[in-house]
This record gives C-alpha cells, sequence and structure tokens, in this order.
C-alpha cells in the first residue's frame, strides 16, 4: 500500500508498507517531476542510471537553476555531468548553497584557471607501471577498473579519464594489472577504483575479485565506491552475496555531508555492514559545502551511527575544475582541532593533503608535542592544558638489524623505506636529485667523487686511500 502527501515545496513524500520479501522502505521526498514513477522504477538502480540528468532542460525542471549554473550546464569544454533521479532529488530547488547542488551541478566558475592547476595533479600516470595500475606505495596498489560512475562529482580529481567513454578499460587491461600484482609478492592489499567499480557488471566485478583473492600474498581487498550515495538502490542482496565472498573485503565510500546520508543510504550502508563488509568514508574538504567543523562534526556522528568509520579528510586536490571548491590548509587543520577531544576518537578522520608531484598522501593536523628534552615530552590536550611526560630511564631499545619482521619488510620494500628507513638505519640520508652535483661547486670532476664526509666535504678518491 502507497500513501503519498504533498510537503510545502511540492515534493511527494512516499511511505510505503513493507511488502514480503522487500528490504527497502521509501521515505525521502521526490520532486513533483517524479511523483508519477512507480515504485519499481524508482527503487531499480537500472531505471535510475538510465533515466540520468543531464541537459539544461532536465535539470531546470527540477531546480530552479542560477545564472553561473546555466553557464557551466552551457560549456562545450566542461567535466561530463550525469545525475542520478535519486540524488537530484535531495537538491534544494531554491537554494543555489545547497550542498548537493554544489557537489554535482556545474558553475561557470570550473572553467576558470588558477595558480599550480594540474591535469594530473597526483602524478599518477607517472606511477602506472601497467595502464590503470598505481605503484605509489610499497606494499599496495590501485587498480583501475573503470572511468563511468553513478554521477560526476565536479571536483574529480581523475576528471582527465573519468567520464570518457572512449577511455574505457577491458579485460586484456585487467589481464595486465592482475599479472602485475601476481609477479609482485611485497603488495598485499589492493584498492578498485576508477570511475566507481560497482558500476561495473556485475559478473565482470565478480570475475576480477576472483582472480585477485586467487593470488596467494594478496591479503586485503578495497572497493572504493560513491554508488552508495549516489545510487543506494544498486545495493542488493545478489550483490552484496557475491561481495562477501572474498572476504577479507574492505569498502571505503566517499561522504561529503550529513545530507547525503539518507533513509535509503542507511539502509544499503546497513546490508554491506551485515555482511561484514568492514565500511570507511572518505571525504573531500570542500569551500562552501563542509568547511564548517560543526558540519563536518554532524556528517562524522551520522556515519558511525551507520556503522561507517571517518577515514580520510582530503585536501582538495589542484585539479582542472576545481579551484573554487579548493579551502586553505588552515581549515581542515581548524576542523581537526574543533573534533580532537569534542567527539570519540574513532570518528575523526586524519586529514591528509595527497602530495601534488605524487608524493602520496601527508598527514597533516594540529601540534600536541610541545616540547622534548632527554627523559621528557611536553603535551598539550584539547582544551590546552600542557603535561609532562616522563619517559624510562631503561628502556631496551628495539634493534631493526636482529628483527625477523625488520628484515622481511625492508627485503619487500626493495628501497622505498623512506623516513622510516632511515630512523632504522638502512641509510644516513634522503638526498634529492643532483644533490652531489650541485654540491661539488666546480671543485671535482664528477668521477673523482665517492661521497660527502660527515663536515659536508666532498671526499675525493684520494682522500680514501
Amino acid at each position: 500500500m502507497v500513501a503519498i502527501v504533498k510537503d510545502s515545496k511540492e515534493k511527494t513524500l512516499v511511505a510505503c508498507d513493507e511488502p514480503p520479501g522487500t528490504n527497502r522502505r521509501l521515505a525521502s521526498p521526490r520532486p513533483s517531476v517524479w511523483a508519477n514513477v512507480p515504485d519499481s522504477d524508482w527503487n531499480s538502480w537500472r531505471w535510475q542510471l538510465s533515466h540520468r540528468l543531464n541537459t539544461l532542460q532536465e535539470l531546470s525542471a527540477i531546480v530552479n537553476l542560477t545564472e553561473d549554473e546555466i553557464a557551466g550546464i552551457s560549456a562545450k569544454d566542461r567535466f561530463r555531468l550525469d545525475i542520478t533521479p535519486f540524488f537530484a532529488s535531495l537538491i534544494d530547488p531554491d537554494d543555489p548553497n545547497c550542498p548537493i547542488r554544489r557537489q554535482i551541478i556545474p558553475t561557470s566558475r570550473e572553467l576558470d584557471t588558477f595558480d599550480s592547476m594540474m591535469e594530473d595533479s597526483l602524478a599518477e600516470d607517472a606511477h602506472s607501471p601497467v595502464p590503470g595500475l598505481v605503484h605509489r606505495y610499497p606494499d599496495r596498489v590501485l587498480m583501475l577498473v573503470t572511468t563511468q560512475c553513478a554521477s560526476y562529482c565536479r571536483y574529480c580529481t581523475r576528471a582527465r579519464i573519468v567520464g570518457d567513454p572512449g577511455a574505457q578499460f577491458a579485460r586484456s587491461d585487467y589481464d595486465v594489472q592482475i599479472d602485475y600484482i601476481a609477479n609482485h609478492p611485497e603488495i598485499r592489499d589492493v584498492l578498485l577504483s576508477g570511475g566507481d567499480p560497482l558500476i561495473l557488471p556485475q559478473k565482470v566485478l565478480e570475475h576480477i575479485l576472483e582472480r585477485l583473492r586467487a593470488i596467494e600474498h594478496l591479503e586485503i581487498i578495497r572497493i572504493g565506491s560513491r554508488v552508495p550515495v549516489f545510487l543506494p538502490q544498486r545495493i542488493d542482496e545478489n550483490l552484496v552475496n557475491m561481495l562477501k565472498r572474498f572476504h577479507p573485503l574492505w569498502m571505503n565510500i566517499h561522504f561529503n555531508h550529513a545530507k547525503e546520508i539518507t533513509p535509503e543510504v542507511s539502509q544499503a550502508l546497513a546490508m554491506l555492514a551485515d555482511a561484514g563488509i568492514p565500511l570507511g568514508a572518505q571525504t573531500v574538504l570542500l569551500a562552501g559545502i563542509n568547511d564548517c567543523p560543526n558540519v563536518m562534526k554532524d556528517l562524522i556522528h551520522k556515519l558511525v551511527k551507520n556503522r561507517v568509520r571517518p577515514y580520510y579528510l582530503y585536501q582538495c586536490d589542484l585539479v582542472e575544475g576545481a579551484g573554487h571548491s579548493r579551502t586553505p590548509i588552515s581549515a581542515g587543520v581548524e576542523i581537526i582541532e574543533a573534533l580532537r577531544g569534542h567527539t570519540s576518537g574513532y570518528a575523526i578522520p586524519t586529514y591528509v593533503v595527497d602530495a601534488p608531484g605524487g608524493g602520496g598522501k601527508i598527514p597533516v593536523g594540529p601540534q600536541y608535542l610541545i616540547s622534548q628534552a632527554p627523559g621528557k615530552a611536553v603535551l598539550r590536550n584539547y582544551e590546552g592544558f600542557i603535561t609532562t611526560y616522563t619517559e624510562p630511564d631503561t628502556y631496551a631499545k628495539h634493534d631493526p638489524a636482529t628483527c625477523p619482521a625488520c628484515q622481511k619488510r625492508q627485503s619487500l620494500e626493495k628501497g622505498q623505506q623512506g623516513v622510516a628507513g632511515l630512523l632504522q638505519g638502512h641509510s644516513m640520508t634522503i638526498e634529492p636529485a643532483g644533490f652531489q652535483e650541485t654540491h661539488l661547486r666546480g671543485r671535482a670532476d664528477q668521477n673523482d667523487v665517492i661521497g660527502v664526509n660527515a663536515t659536508g666535504f666532498v671526499r675525493r678518491r684520494a682522500e680514501h686511500h
């Protein structure tokens, strides 16, 4: 039985008695343009995908567009536009600052250039040993399996390929990617991304998961997705039953605002969590959308209520089209300062800058270690309370040279230990490219140099004898 009522903004609220065998109950309001769509269609992910909004006429039917939005939608060189009816139904049609609206509807500001703007700001292509596979960190890889999404975020970091139907990955690409993973025993973790892996035909996704799970040294498979937000109808029993065959399987879901967590989304999250899939949330810090400590707190509290652990808060990348979405880093530090001590520790994401140029994720946050001296550390808490921690007088220091775990990891990471390698004594310095040549200052031929001594002066071969 279906009851239909109107609210003050001419949206249709649909309340359904749950018939036997149904695992979905409608609760979110719909704009009146979709009032007569049968529930069987509205709740179908295939119907949602085939009725996405992507024209000025379609968006004008549900949103009172601004001149800036009209210009952005009409621009020839803009990033792809597609919005599922479900996600579009969450837009406030009269508020240009609606956080859903600002994430998904183009504006003319996307075409503005800005300082340090890049097409591939994370240098993913430079870290791809085979097409579609990014191997930046020692023990894990990013596997791009599609260029398509249910809807397209206006600040997409992979806008150079995402949304382009001519840049799709094929089975032959998967073969090469999976062969690379199988031939590199240091890889213990693979993240499927794209695009959105949950947009793939289920049989294709299942085939990829089967082949990955057959790799003995691969411990964890992760899926990065925004489908549970854009298209919660896709999270059905058939999909979930397939996914849970491949444990340990984790899922990171992209949320930016509490308004995205509707009853339908909550139900999709519950199905995934009940299937034993650990859920994390990734959020991009966006100007005018979630750059407020209390807006962020509302989001993370709603996430943990739905058994989703806030994982990363990303600084918006230096990607084309996203200049107007960026905030200063200080805005993110302020948010973390407002969360630490004011909410549960497991509800606080790690704020990171994904380093321009391909350096990976760099954690950024307030400083709580104020000072140190031998045997003492001075720390402060979220209130400004300052305390001293007394360190032990006797401590048997861990010796990496005699530790089997350290020796095993060193052999697998093959020179990519970074700063941790300095602390464990694997090397004394990390030098920028050309460091030795620069510090010759013309004093010797490069071929005569064997290093720099403890005082910083160049040692020549004659000094070595």
